[in-house]
């Protein structure tokens, strides 16, 4: 089985699979200085649970924005694994759509997962938007190429900045609100009303005036984990997948196997 792990900034996604098929799926907090042994103590238990070990895995892939990571994560493909881990990007791994963009290399390895897939799944011009730390937006035009994006901050990182820097708001949970009222009757409700129909109106933006930049019909796929506090807004995205980042990496192993 091939143990597909996704490094995002806060958190990194261990997914087992087996072809196409996501067998398991674990998370755990995103720390550079966690050990590869600490990784295999971690994984060898929940591995335990599937009733499987570490000889169920013959191949592993790594996509990585935290580069500090990536030399431990390699370390425990190779040790515990014995496997030399593919990386996203790079080798057999490369990318295999067109980058029109001037600095390429500037790509996260996320975002070109996501492109991957999406553009595998859907036809015509794509843009794919991915709720995490940051909040992404990429272009993918019919043929496959990347074409640019914009990034801005994610919710927390926005719930985070307005919470630390003033002397009274309380810190509160981010969730849809009751109703779709804009004026906030206590302090709680005109913090969630910024931050959550803040976010909408920017999303709705941004969409705007990409799809009038495109000049064509274009599909919008929303993944990310936060993506759930949207996905019910009527004309916000055409499909929310969860997994895109991992069918990514699972297309970019196929890819490799297959040269």
């Amino acid at each position: 089985m091939l143990l597909a792990i996704d490094a995002g900034n806060t958190n990194i996604v261990f997914a087992l699979c087996d072809g196409d098929e996501i067998k398991a799926r674990w998370r755990i907090a995103t720390d550079p200085r966690r050990t590869a042994d600490e990784y295999a103590v971690w994984l060898q238990q929940l591995l335990g649970l599937e009733g499987l070990d570490f000889k169920a895995i013959d191949a592993v892939i790594i996509g990585t924005v935290v580069p500090r990571a990536l030399h431990n994560l390699s370390t425990l493909a190779r040790r515990y694994f014995e496997v030399q881990p593919l990386v996203a990007g790079h080798g057999k791994a490369a990318w295999p759509m067109s980058l029109d963009v001037p600095e390429p290399d500037s790509l996260g390895a996320d975002r070109g997962l996501n492109l991957v897939a999406a553009h595998a799944a859907h036809e015509g011009d794509l843009i794919i938007v991915d709720f995490g730390t940051a909040t992404t937006f990429d272009v993918c035009d019919f043929s496959g190429a990347y074409k640019g994006g914009v990034i801005a901050p994610g919710i927390n990182l926005s719930l985070d900045a307005l919470v630390g820097n003033t002397a009274k708001l309380p810190r509160i949970a981010i969730e849809e609100p009751d109703n779709d009222s804009v004026i906030g009757t206590t302090t709680q409700s005109q913090m969630l009303i910024g931050v959550y129909w803040g976010y909408v109106a920017m999303i709705e933006g941004l969409l705007e005036r990409t799809r009038r930049e495109i000049g064509r019909p274009v599909t919008v796929i929303a993944t990310g984990g936060l993506a759930a506090l949207f996905m019910e807004r009527d004309g916000l995205f055409d499909h929310v997948d969860f997994e895109l980042t991992i069918k990514g990496l699972i297309m970019l192993h196929r890819q490799a196997e297959s040269q």
